[in-house]
């Protein structure tokens, strides 16, 4: 993806790419290849809005190109992720039995 696109151009992505309505208030993140600067794009009721964020020396932990896919994340997700956190592949520890000796 060609990081240099803005709101049109990340909208154009959005409709030929994904089957998602863009007006529901979904966040579509978009990451550049060194992974170190994150753009998100929503609609906010009255249009859209982009929001950008560049890490000074740490990475996104974000899926490779190779790996092209499309994510459903929460808003904890959301918030880990851009507190540095890996989120992508991350599995959740299942606890079946805890004692305390």
């Amino acid at each position: 993806m060609d990081f240099r696109k803005s709101i049109n151009g990340l909208a154009a992505i959005i409709e030929s790419e994904t089957d998602l309505p863009l007006g529901t208030g979904a966040l579509f993140l978009f990451t550049n290849k060194q992974r170190d600067k994150i753009k998100v794009l929503y609609w906010d009721k009255t249009g859209f809005a982009l929001w950008y964020k560049r890490l000074e020396k740490a990475k996104f932990k974000w899926p490779t190109q190779e790996k092209k896919q499309m994510y459903t994340l929460t808003q904890f997700d959301l918030d880990r992720l851009l507190s540095g956190f890996t989120i992508i592949g991350h599995k959740q520890i299942k606890i079946d039995n805890f004692t305390m000796s």
